[in-house]
C-alpha cells in the first residue's frame, strides 16, 4: 500500500506494523485496513487530536507507538499462543478498546459499535505518570485512557463518546480506577465543559 499520511508525523504502516505481534508473523499477517472509508478517518482523528499535540509536546524523536491500528489478521495472531514459550501473543478486547477502528465482522456489524480509533504509545525517557499529567491538564478530548504503570506505554483513544475516562488494571488485567483518585479529579478540573485552568 501506497504511504499514507496520518497526522502531521505518522503513516498508515506506523500504525499498522507496529507490534511485535506483527514483526514476529508479518509474512503471514495482512496488517492494513480494509474499511477504509470509516477506518482511516478515524486514525486521522485520533492523530489530529490527540497524537500531534503530544508528539509536538514531547518530540517526534522520543515517540514510539507500540500498538496501533489492528487488522481481523493481526487480532487471530495476538489470540494465539507463541509456539516457544506458550504464552499468548498479545491482549485484545475488540468490542471495547477500539484499535480496530472500523473495521467490519463478515456479518456487516462492527468490531467495535464505539467507533473511534485506539494506540498505545510510549515517551522514551519519560515517565508516563508525567505523559498521563500533561494529557490531563492540556485537555485532550480523548475517550479512554489506559495507565499500566509509569514505564509501559499509555493506551489512548479517540472517538465519538469523548468520555475522557481513566483506567488502571489490578494484577489479574482487570480494569479499576483504584489510585487514581488525583487523576480522576484532573479530569474534572480540566474538562472542557468546567473551563478551569
Amino acid at each position: 500500500m501506497a504511504e499514507v499520511k496520518i497526522g502531521n508525523y505518522l503513516t498508515l504502516e506506523d500504525f499498522c506494523n507496529c507490534t511485535n505481534t506483527y514483526k514476529k508473523y508479518s509474512q503471514q499477517i495482512e496488517s492494513y485496513p480494509k474499511n477504509l472509508e470509516v477506518t482511516i478517518p478515524a486514525l486521522e482523528a485520533l492523530a489530529r487530536f490527540i497524537l500531534d499535540p503530544i508528539i509536538e509536546r514531547f518530540s517526534h524523536e522520543k515517540f514510539k507507538l507500540t500498538y496501533g491500528f489492528c487488522s481481523p489478521s493481526l487480532r487471530k495472531y495476538l489470540d494465539k499462543k507463541d509456539i516457544n514459550t506458550g504464552v499468548k501473543n498479545g491482549r485484545i478486547d475488540p468490542q471495547r478498546d477500539q484499535h480496530m477502528a472500523g473495521e467490519v465482522k463478515i456479518n456487516g456489524r462492527y468490531y467495535c459499535d464505539r467507533l473511534g480509533a485506539a494506540c498505545d504509545f510510549q515517551i522514551v525517557d519519560t515517565n508516563s505518570d508525567r505523559v498521563v499529567e500533561w494529557i490531563l491538564r492540556s485537555q485532550l478530548p480523548f475517550d479512554s485512557m489506559y495507565y499500566y504503570g509509569e514505564d509501559r506505554p499509555i493506551h489512548i483513544s479517540y472517538g465519538p463518546q469523548h468520555k475522557r475516562d481513566i483506567w488502571t488494571f489490578g494484577e489479574k488485567g482487570q480494569p479499576t480506577k483504584k489510585g487514581l483518585e488525583n487523576w480522576l479529579e484532573l479530569v474534572k478540573r480540566y474538562s472542557p465543559q468546567t473551563r478551569e485552568i
